[in-house]
C-alpha cells in the first residue's frame, strides 16, 4: 500500500511527533510509506534523524513579509503544500493529513482530529472546519474527542490510540549519568513539555508553582516545547508580567535536541500537564514511561487516557496541592502503572490498527 501522511511542520511538535513515529512504524510492517511537510525558516529536514525507509519530501516555505497575519500565514501554508502535493496525490492508495493545515493541502483524505480547536480569526475558523467535513474518514486518538466529534458535526470517527517511544524512556530512567547531568544544569525542577499558550494552560502553571514554591524552594520550573503555527505573543507577554509578578523566574529551554529529551523528562521530579484542550497527551505519557509522577487538568480525555496513573487537578490551587504530593510522597503503585500504561501504547499496534482501518476503506 502507497501511503502519504501530510503534517504542517518539521519542529516537535506533538502532531508532528505523532506522524513520524506512525510513517516508521507503517514502514516497519512493509508499507510505502511518505511524509509530506513544509520546511519553514529554511529547514530541509525534520528535528530528528528518520527512518530512511520512510520517504521524506520537504516541501520549502519561506517566511512571508513583515506584519503578516495569523491568517494570512495559514492561507499561504495551505496553498503552498497543495501546490506541491495535488501533482502527486494519485500515486498514493492513502492520503492521510493529520491537521488542519495538511486536510485543506490534501484535497480527498482521511483525516486524524487530535484534537478540536474553537478560533476567532475567520481564515482559522474555516481552515478548521473545511478539515473537519471535507475528509472522507477520520481517526481520533481518544473516545472523548471522537465523542466530540460525534456531538458537534455527527461524524462517527474510528479510535487508534497514540504508541509512544517507551524503551527509549524507560531507559532514561536507568540513566544515572544522564540525569545528573540535567541536575547539575537546572538542579532539581519540576517539568513541562509544551508551547508557552493558552491551550497548554501555561498562566494557570504559574500559578500553581507560585504557590508550590513555599514548600519546595528549591525546586525549579523547566518548561520545554517547540513551536506553532498561532502567534501567542499577548499571550507570552501576559505570561512574562504574571511570572514577574509572582517573584518566579522559570527556565524556559524551547526546543530540546530529540537525543536531549528522554534524560530531561527522566531527571524531573515530576511533571505538570495543565493543559485545557488535548487529544491524548503524548509528552505526559513518555512521563509515565520514564517513571516520573504526572500532575494533569482533570479533563475527561485525560481521566480516559491516564486513569489511576495520574494525579487529576483542575485549579491551580489544586494543582499545587497535587503536585506536593507528586513531590513529598513516593507512590510505588501509581507509578508501577504508569510504566505499565505507557509499555501498553506502542507504535507498532498503533500502525497495525490504521493498516486494518486503511483495508476497510478500499
Amino acid at each position: 500500500m502507497r501511503i502519504a501522511l501530510l503534517s504542517y511542520s518539521t519542529k516537535p511538535r506533538g502532531g508532528v511527533v505523532h506522524t513520524l513515529a506512525l510513517a516508521e512504524a507503517l514502514a516497519a510492517l512493509g508499507e510505502d510509506v511518505t511524509v509530506w511537510t513544509l520546511g519553514r525558516g529554511g529547514d530541509q529536514s525534520f528535528f530528528r534523524p528518520v527512518d530512511p525507509a520512510v520517504g521524506l519530501r520537504v516541501v520549502p516555505f519561506p517566511d512571508g513579509p513583515d506584519g503578516e497575519s495569523v491568517g494570512k500565514r495559514i492561507l499561504r501554508s495551505i496553498g503552498t503544500l497543495r501546490e506541491a502535493f495535488s501533482p502527486r496525490a494519485a500515486e498514493y492508495d492513502i492520503v492521510h493529513a493529520q491537521d488542519c493545515v495538511s486536510a485543506n493541502a490534501a484535497g480527498r483524505c482521511v483525516r486524524t482530529v487530535h484534537h478540536l480547536d474553537h478560533f476567532t480569526t475567520p481564515e482559522l475558523a474555516a481552515c478548521h472546519e473545511r478539515a473537519i467535513v471535507e475528509p472522507y474518514a477520520h481517526i481520533c486518538v481518544s473516545a472523548a474527542v471522537a465523542a466530540e466529534l460525534g456531538a458537534g458535526w455527527g461524524i462517527e470517527a474510528e479510535v487508534i490510540p497514540n504508541g509512544v517511544a517507551y524503551e527509549r524512556f524507560a531507559a532514561a530512567a536507568d540513566d544515572t549519568a544522564g540525569r545528573d547531568r540535567w541536575h547539575d544544569r537546572l538542579g532539581r525542577y519540576v517539568l513541562t513539555v509544551g508551547g508557552i499558550e493558552p491551550r497548554k494552560g501555561s498562566i494557570d502553571l504559574l500559578e500553581a508553582y507560585g504557590l508550590l514554591r513555599p514548600r519546595h524552594p528549591h525546586r525549579r520550573l523547566v518548561i520545554a516545547g517547540g513551536e506553532t503555527l498561532f502567534d501567542y505573543r499577548d499571550y507570552r507577554t501576559r505570561w512574562d508580567e504574571r511570572a514577574a509578578g509572582l517573584g518566579i523566574e522559570p527556565v524556559v529551554l524551547g526546543a530540546v535536541p530529540d537525543d536531549d529529551l528522554p534524560s530531561l523528562v527522566a531527571a524531573a521530579d515530576a511533571f505538570a500537564f495543565p493543559s485545557v484542550k488535548e487529544g491524548f497527551g503524548l509528552a505526559a505519557m513518555e512521563a509515565l514511561a520514564a517513571n516520573v509522577p504526572l500532575v494533569a487538568r482533570d479533563l475527561p480525555v485525560l481521566r480516559e487516557v491516564f486513569g489511576p496513573a495520574a494525579r487529576f487537578a483542575e485549579t491551580p490551587a489544586a494543582f499545587a496541592t497535587e503536585l506536593d504530593h507528586a513531590l513529598s510522597a513516593e507512590d510505588p503503585a501509581r507509578r508501577s502503572a504508569g510504566r505499565r500504561l505507557a509499555a501498553r501504547h506502542t507504535w507498532t499496534a498503533a500502525a497495525s490498527r490504521h493498516l486494518d482501518f486503511y483495508g476497510s476503506l478500499r
